[in-house]
């Protein structure tokens, strides 16, 4: 039984820090098992006259503290698990301590630690820490001087900023030192030394200054950095022409490791990759992962603006860095690979996750007020969700007054940690706009509910929309205020042809009604246009509405939108027992049209092939029979499949590969409609599908195939998927990041032995609960991607779930944290399985020695 009761840290109890930290310099003497460390900081009070310095210190050895050069005695200092408090200091000094870490040992991931033989860094959020007493908090800002010594088999010794001098020095060693220029948070300070091979390029900034890029990968790798390379200095010059952001440094470096609980880390001038985020050949990469490169790399570029140059006061502000910066990544990917395409990818991954959030246990809002640990607040909600907002607030405001209100934030905060208020307050002053409604967006967790109806006048010509909005009660929010919600609509005839142009209705109250004159004809509403806000969306349209919208609408979105919501009441109504045969037949007559028309993007006919996922159809129905809507969405899977046979097997062969491979949008787009065929088609296992299925396999030329393909086949099952299995592993073995889809495919197993297969998988030689990469292919490709099975009626599925949380929250708690999740929304499920998830929440709680990662996340849940 637990006995210790964690205390939250508040948003509310925010001091700034009596002291600055003007300069900063560090000294590595790097060894796997004992690194010093010697920090030099140059301190002044800028608090009352009686602060004590505190400095944050976890896990390190003390072998030395010195104000001015004196050596403090043990009474003058005060050391505890937390940090280092000195009572009596000057208003001016130097601060020298000296610390003993054990890089080796560091399995959790942060601070410093090895990765294949390397030693590197994780800092954010409060990591650096674990390397040095220093006050690890993102509102003090100091400039950096690192010198790094190490073993000359180490050959890069890399830090953040410019490269001032390196050597040779005795006993087979060398050094290196690095001088950061911009003043910047602990979290962002970056250290690498390792055996590397390294991609170099340049680019020319939009003032004509050169900059020096390098990509360090594995040794052998480089090639596979390329379209990273490639994306950074697209991203490089798109920043300058969409922002005009231009890079500060004469130095870019990114680097890729193994080990790494993030995706990615935007250090300042060394960015610290995973490396399934950065290396790509058309033999190992799926085009989602080129994608994602392109994405992240741009992300992290990004940040050197929004989240470095300009950073958070406290961690409570995360979003200010990392909504924006994932709204800017997107809209960079909008221009790479069409607007339609992905906005309509950037939706699904929103609803897939923040909503899925916003309806349980762990709702929170977009600025939390308090946290027990920072590093549970990296979710959807901070990133996507805060990138909607800045979304909207560009929908609001107009492209134009937006450009102008983000270059007054440039202007005014430039080297500063500031606040969402601060942000908010820009927009206001550049647009002559009262924002302060906006803000609740901000404050309030939970996802709007919009409700559309509408009444046509055809002796008038005149339409009237009534449009009304509320948000469901959330933890520690029972009662809501009505948001600003900026609604896109636009109106169509009976044909799909325009009848008026889209324009943003601003939903500002809990109801509000629009009338339009010289309406010709009763409309047929098309409404939350480019899904203009992050809310539930219910109209009165007509199914036969629907069809239209989903054969013609020019807004690309909802069109799609018309199709998932078709399918969706479809799949829901069966799982309900009040199946609609007709009605399927006839979406599936839709879809074979919709496939058919030449003007549409492979891309965007491989989405309107894709029925709405498990997780997307459980967040409309409470409580959730998982296994009922699995088998409706089965269902109508194979009616598509059959239906459509002859004209998926036509589209499969027509899409056939050719000619050397291209990761841009439209080749990725002929490939993702053709496993899209490949897909459907498995729903249909007769001989002629399999045999095709398996050909496809064998013949694939790149990685993406041989994925759709194999991941097809495991839908199918026997002997054609475990043949194909083996000869994937055989081939592949040798390659880490290949076999996570190994794995990754097989979690999500949908036969009815698929928790025997996980559990003989987690005892594979090949499986290694140390690497978050192999972990997350596994264990949460299994919770999250296979809800029929794991949410099986024994509980299999709930009790090896927490069994993987237990044990590896032992030594690496961030990543044993983000695999609560699944089991946190169990109050939505039928009463005999939330009774079942519940009793494995209180399993992990009752644990002793449990995280205050794991126990904030679980205690949410479960209170």
């Amino acid at each position: 039984m637990r006995t210790d009761t964690p205390q939250p840290v508040r948003l509310s109890d925010y001091r700034p820090f009596p002291f600055r930290i003007e300069t900063t310099a560090l000294e590595f003497q790097l060894e796997p098992t004992a690194t010093r460390v010697k920090a030099t900081l140059a301190v002044k009070r800028c608090g009352a006259a009686d602060e004590p310095l505190f400095l944050n210190g976890e896990r390190l050895k003390l072998i030395s503290v010195a104000i001015d050069g004196q050596a403090l005695s043990a009474n003058e200092y005060a050391l505890d698990a937390e940090g280092l408090t000195i009572h009596a200091v000057p208003d001016a000094f130097v601060l020298t301590t000296e610390v003993e870490i054990d890089p080796s040992a560091n399995k959790a991931l942060m601070g410093l630690y090895m990765s294949g033989g390397r030693f590197c860094t994780q800092c954010e959020a409060e990591g650096f820490r674990t390397i040095t007493f220093f006050p690890d908090r993102p509102d003090v800002l100091s400039r950096y001087t690192v010198r790094i010594e190490a073993d000359e088999a180490f050959t890069h010794l890399l830090s953040n900023g410019n490269l001032v001098e390196s050597g040779a020095l005795e006993g087979r060693r060398h050094y290196a030192v690095w001088n950061d220029p911009f003043p910047k948070p602990a979290y962002l300070f970056a250290l690498v030394a390792g055996e590397l091979d390294v991609l170099e390029d340049s680019f020319t900034t939009m003032t004509g200054r050169p900059v020096a890029l390098k990509v360090f990968v594995d040794p052998g790798m480089a090639p596979r950095a390329a379209y990273a390379l490639d994306s950074l200095k697209r991203s490089m010059k798109w920043d300058e022409e969409a922002f005009g952001r231009e890079y500060d440094l004469d130095l870019f470096m990114i680097v890729a490791v193994r080990d790494f609980n993030f995706g990615a880390m935007e250090n300042k001038g060394l960015n610290i990759f995973n490396s399934s985020l950065l290396l790509a050949a058309p033999e190992t990469a799926t085009d989602m992962d080129y994608e994602r490169i392109e994405s992240v790399v741009a992300h992290e570029y990004f940040h050197n603006w929004t989240g470095n140059r300009i950073t958070c006061r406290d961690w409570f502000q995360l979003c200010l860095k990392e909504g924006l910066t994932v709204f800017r990544d997107q809209s960079f990917s909008a221009d790479m690979r069409g607007e339609a395409v992905q906005r309509i990818k950037d939706v699904k991954a929103l609803r897939a996750r923040q909503f899925a959030e916003d309806a349980g246990p762990l709702a929170h809002p977009v600025r939390p007020s308090s946290y027990l640990k920072i590093d549970n607040f990296y979710t959807a909600t901070i990133y996507e969700k805060g990138s909607e907002l800045i979304r909207m607030l560009k929908t609001i405001l107009g492209a134009d007054v937006f450009r102008k209100s983000l270059d007054l934030y440039f202007e005014r905060h430039d080297g500063e940690a500031t606040t969402v208020e601060a942000f908010i307050a820009c927009f206001a002053d550049a647009s002559g706009r009262d924002m302060g409604d906006f803000f609740a967006w901000y404050e309030q967790a939970g996802t709007p509910a919009v409700s559309l109806t509408h009444a046509y006048d055809e002796a008038a010509q005149a339409l009237e929309i009534t449009l009304t909005q509320s948000t469901a009660p959330t933890s520690g929010q029972p009662d809501k205020r009505a948001l600003p919600i900026p609604v896109t609509i636009g109106l169509l005839d009976s044909e799909g042809e325009n009848l008026r142009g889209s324009e943003v209705v601003l939903l500002d109250g809990p109801t509000r009604i629009v009338r339009w004159d010289g309406v010709k004809s009763a409309p047929i509403i098309s409404a939350l246009r480019g899904f203009s806000a992050p809310v539930n969306l219910t109209t009165d349209a007509r199914s036969v509405d629907r069809y239209v919208q989903f054969a013609a609408d020019p807004d690309l979105f909802n069109r799609w939108e018309a199709g998932q919501t078709l399918a969706r009441e479809l799949i829901l109504g069966r799982a309900a027992g009040a199946p609609d045969d007709v009605g399927e037949e006839r979406y599936a007559d839709a879809l074979g049209k919709a496939l058919v028309d030449d003007a549409s993007d492979p891309a965007f006919k491989a989405l309107l092939l894709t029925l709405p996922s498990e997780g997307d159809l459980s967040l409309a129905v409470d409580p959730v029979d998982p296994a009922a809507i699995h088998a409706a969405r089965d269902s109508l899977k194979t009616r598509i499949a059959v239906h459509l046979g002859d004209l998926l097997r036509r589209l499969h062969g027509d899409l056939q590969n050719g000619g050397e491979f291209s990761a841009d949008a439209r080749a990725a787009g002929k490939r993702a409609l053709r496993n899209g065929c490949c897909d459907l088609l498995a729903a249909d296992p007769h001989a002629v599908n399999v045999e095709r299925i398996v050909g496809h396999f064998e013949s694939a030329a790149n990685m993406t195939d041989a994925m759709g393909a194999l991941s097809a086949l495991v839908q199918i099952g026997g002997e054609p998927a475990e043949k194909a299995l083996a000869a994937f592993h055989a081939q592949w073995r040798e390659e880490p990041l290949v076999l996570d889809k190994w794995f990754s495919v097989q979690a999500r197993d949908p036969g009815e032995g698929a928790i025997g297969r996980i559990l003989a998988l987690t005892a594979h030689p090949d499986f290694d609960a140390g690497n978050p990469n192999r972990l997350r292919a596994l264990v949460q490709g299994f919770a999250s991607g296979n809800p029929a099975r794991f949410h099986d009626e024994t509980g299999a599925g709930y009790r090896f779930l927490a069994d993987q949380i237990l044990g590896v929250d032992g030594f690496n708690p961030m990543t044993a944290a983000r695999l609560v999740e699944p089991l946190g929304a169990w109050r939505r499920y039928v009463p005999a399985l939330g009774a079942l998830m519940r009793e494995q929440l209180e399993r992990i709680r009752g644990h002793v020695g449990l995280s205050k990662n794991v126990l904030e996340l679980v205690s949410r849940a479960l209170d």
